[in-house]
């Protein structure tokens, strides 16, 4: 088996539907699985995919698990020498397996490699390649100083936008949306860290990934749709807290030993007063 697959869908059958279409749709030389693990959704997700696609091998949880074990669920049932985190709202392309399956078996001392990430609109998700998020990155990311200098290495060490989209280089880090992850990789490094509910999990499995000695590889030679954010614009508390709470856990993890208190402080307070206002905006405001 080549590739294995993975989906985590959440209340989201009819886009989670067209995602494994897209996936069957694959061509190329390339064999692969499908595991689809549901966090307990509502709707009737799990009756149509049963109905629909019963070659999918089906999870389902009682209670919503979160990404992280959710996907860690569809590692322990893989079979195949490269793992597929895949959002449960994309589109594939129809040589998205065999591009990507065909880079990694010529690059071995990859870890993970991701494909070019596009909007509805066309445009670039920013996350599908990414600096990790250090202080300086983060600073010059939240405040806005990356976006006066578009250009600048030193001010878009997180979003990279003085890098050329359509070129392939290593990076960093990649987005949980698409990540090709090679098997022995993981063996390694281990799983995701489920510690992190739905933000983050990606980010730190790529900085565990570097720190072992692989390499991380932005492969823009093929692409998918990624409808993100698409099922609404007011977020649930929930959503907006974990996406804090990820920013906190990385730098607590990976971070705090190697910076001063009066950073760690700044870092720690930085995130609060974000938070703050994220809820606000939220309740008050629009938020993109």
């Amino acid at each position: 088996m080549d590739i294995s697959v993975i989906i985590v869908s959440y209340n989201t059958c009819k886009i989670t539907l067209d995602t494994i279409k897209s996936v069957y749709k694959s061509t190329g030389d390339v064999t692969f699985e499908v595991i689809v693990v549901d966090n307990a959704s509502q709707d009737d997700s799990v009756e149509k995919i049963k109905a629909l696609f019963p070659q999918v091998r089906l999870v389902i949880n009682q209670t919503n698990a979160g990404f992280s074990k959710a996907n860690n669920q569809g590692i322990i049932l893989s079979n195949g020498k490269y793992i597929l985190l895949l959002n449960s709202d994309t589109i594939l392309e129809k040589e998205s397996l065999v591009i990507m399956k065909e880079f990694m078996e010529t690059n071995c001392h990859l870890g993970a490699a991701g494909c070019k990430v596009v909007l509805p609109d066309g445009t670039l998700d920013k996350a599908c390649r990414r600096g990790f998020p250090t202080p300086s990155a983060s600073f010059y990311y939240a405040f806005g100083i990356s976006k006066l200098f578009p250009s600048s290495p030193r001010f878009n060490q997180y979003q990279l936008s003085y890098l050329d989209p359509d070129k392939d280089y290593p990076v960093d880090c990649l987005v949980g949306a698409f990540m090709m992850v090679r098997r022995e990789t993981i063996d390694q490094v281990g799983m995701l860290d489920e510690d992190f509910f739905m933000y983050g999990e990606d980010i730190d499995w790529c900085y565990r990934i570097k720190e072992a000695g692989w390499g991380i590889h932005y492969y823009p030679y093929t692409q998918i749709t990624h409808y993100k954010g698409a099922s609404s614009r007011r977020k649930p508390f929930k959503i907006i807290y974990e996406f804090h709470r990820a920013m906190y856990l990385f730098h607590k993890k990976h971070y705090e030993k190697k910076y001063s208190f009066i950073v760690n402080a700044m870092v720690y307070t930085g995130i609060a007063m974000k938070l703050a206002i994220s809820i606000l905006l939220n309740r008050f405001g629009s938020v993109k």
